[in-house]
């Protein structure tokens, strides 16, 4: 059994749990492609079936499976830890690679732990919240950097503000392999082999083909590039070329 079915499997045996236990239940936090194995099983659940990562716009996501016959109020167990350097002024410039390596050097497995976002006065992640204490206590160093760790009360009081390159943009169409090529300066053949190889996701879901249209405000997420959101107003220049706003997340 390869790994988009035993993903199917897990989510179709936890909806059905959920569906016989009358309870909500939730998947562990899923990346781009466990999310396109999820989205394309929807009609297949026993359940009823939302996602959330913690904030609007998170990358990876958690489904909650919501049976009918559901009598309580039901959260997301889902918990933001700030993590913020004991000395701002000899901090090191901490990346999510750094971030990510130091969080799995405690033992953490990937599964549990959603987005990190990384700022210039802290960084940002997203983990299952049975395990936030843990962190907190015992994420005591990044690299050489000596960081204090905080669970905060609320994923809403707080919200998270992506740090983004603004770039606009003139592109001869709105075909996706046209916009991936200017987002990160690839020609149209390696935009299209991103593409064809299944590296390339609109709002969480698998596309393979190069032609198709974007969305005004799609969000667009390459694997190993990033990701963007692609914008426009469908305005044209004089020599007829679209007119492109792209965000580019860091």
């Amino acid at each position: 059994m390869n790994e988009q079915d035993l993903c199917k499997k897990r989510l179709m045996d936890l909806s059905r749990q959920a569906d016989r236990k009358g309870i909500a239940l939730f998947s562990d936090f899923l990346n781009l492609d466990e999310q396109n194995t999820y989205h394309n099983a929807i009609g297949q659940f026993a359940t009823q079936t939302e996602t959330f990562g913690g904030y609007d716009g998170a990358e990876r996501q958690m489904v909650a499976f919501l049976p009918d016959a559901l009598y309580y109020e039901w959260k997301y167990p889902i918990c933001c830890l700030h993590i913020l350097p004991k000395n701002p002024k000899f901090a090191e410039n901490l990346t999510h690679r750094d971030v990510l390596g130091a969080v799995m050097h405690l033992g953490i497995e990937r599964g549990t732990c959603g987005d990190i976002i990384c700022q210039k006065e802290r960084t940002t992640l997203f983990c299952v919240d049975s395990i936030a204490p843990y962190i907190a206590e015992n994420l005591t160093l990044i690299r050489h950097t000596p960081v204090n760790v905080r669970i905060s009360d609320s994923l809403l009081t707080e919200p998270v503000l992506q740090e983004y390159e603004e770039r606009f943009e003139m592109i001869a169409s709105n075909r996706l392999d046209c916009i991936v090529a200017k987002a990160y300066r690839l020609s149209r053949t390696e935009a299209s082999d991103y593409i064809r190889n299944e590296k390339v996701f609109l709002n969480g879901k698998t596309v393979t083909n190069g032609s198709q249209s974007c969305a005004s405000g799609t969000v667009v997420s390459v694997r190993g590039k990033g990701r963007f959101r692609f914008d426009t107003d469908s305005s044209l220049s004089k020599k007829g070329k679209l007119r492109i706003h792209l965000m580019l997340y860091r």
